[in-house]
C-alpha cells in the first residue's frame, strides 16, 4: 500500500489517498488510535470521491473509526469494459422507457460484484496491517449486493449497514440467507430507483438474528442526516 497524499481536516481527521497495485483508495483516520475499521462502499460505478460518501466517511471517522473506500474494478475512473458500458446505456434507456430491467441489471451488477469482492478483501488485508487500525471490521454502504457477498465470505466483518437494496442480483438474494451478522438496513420509502417491496423482501431474507430496519419518507438521496448518528451508535455496539 502506497500513500500518495495526506491532509489533516478541520475535524482532526487525517485523510490519505493510497494505491494498492491498480486499486485507488482513500483512508480517513481519527486523531485517536487505535481505531476499528469500517469499509465504506459507494454505489456501483460511482467514484470514491462521491460527496455523499465522503461526508459519511468523515463523520464516521470523527466518531473514532478508521474508514476506507476504494474504486473497485469498473467503478469511478477505472476502466470499464465495452460490455459494461453497453449494459449501462441499455439500463438507462429501459428505465426511462419504463421497461423491465431485471435481466439487464443482472448482466451488469453480477460481474461487478464478482470482480469487486477480491479487491476489497485484498484492501482489507493491507489496511489491517497498518498501525492504529484493528478489527472487528464493519461494512457500510449503498452497494447492498457487494455488502451481502462480503458478509458471507469475509469472517472479519462483524456488522454491516446497508442502504436501499431494491435491485440486488438473484445470487445475492440467495446469499442473504447466509448472512448472520448484526445488520442495520436503511430504506427510503419513496426511492424512485429501488422497488420498496424488493427491499423489504431482502430484509426479510437475511438470516441475522439481530437486524433493524429504518424506513424514512423521501427519495433515494433523501436519507436523513440523523441516520448517520444512529449508524455510528450501531457500529459502537458491535465494533467497540
Amino acid at each position: 500500500m502506497h500513500f500518495t497524499s495526506e491532509q489533516r481536516l478541520d475535524d482532526g481527521v487525517l485523510e490519505r489517498e493510497f494505491t494498492l497495485g491498480e486499486i485507488p483508495g482513500t483512508l480517513w483516520t481519527p486523531g485517536s488510535a487505535p481505531a476499528p475499521l469500517v469499509l465504506m462502499a459507494h454505489n456501483n460505478g460511482l467514484p470514491k470521491a462521491d460527496p455523499r460518501l465522503v461526508a459519511r466517511a468523515r463523520y464516521t471517522a470523527a466518531r473514532g473509526y478508521a474508514v476506507a473506500t476504494i474504486d473497485a474494478a469498473g467503478c469511478g475512473d477505472r476502466p470499464r469494459s465495452a460490455a459494461d458500458e453497453q449494459a449501462r446505456a441499455e439500463l438507462r434507456r429501459a428505465m426511462r422507457a419504463g421497461e423491465p430491467v431485471d435481466e439487464i441489471f443482472e448482466s451488469l451488477i453480477g460481474p461487478l460484484v464478482d470482480n469487486a469482492v477480491p479487491e476489497w478483501r485484498t484492501t482489507l488485508d493491507a489496511l489491517l496491517e497498518l498501525p492504529g487500525i484493528h478489527g472487528p471490521v464493519g461494512y457500510s454502504g449503498g452497494w447492498a449486493a457487494l455488502g451481502v457477498r462480503l458478509a458471507v465470505v469475509e469472517p472479519r466483518i462483524a456488522a454491516a449497514g446497508f442502504f436501499a437494496g431494491g435491485y440486488v442480483p438473484r445470487a445475492q438474494r440467495e446469499e442473504a440467507r447466509q448472512v448472520t451478522i448484526p445488520l442495520l438496513f436503511l430504506l427510503q420509502w419513496d426511492d424512485e430507483g429501488n422497488p420498496r417491496q424488493r427491499a423489504l423482501d431482502l430484509f426479510d431474507a437475511f438470516g441475522s438474528r439481530e437486524k433493524t430496519l429504518h424506513a424514512n419518507p423521501g427519495g433515494h438521496t433523501g436519507t436523513p442526516w440523523f441516520e448517520l448518528e444512529d449508524g455510528c451508535r450501531f457500529l459502537d455496539r458491535h465494533l467497540k
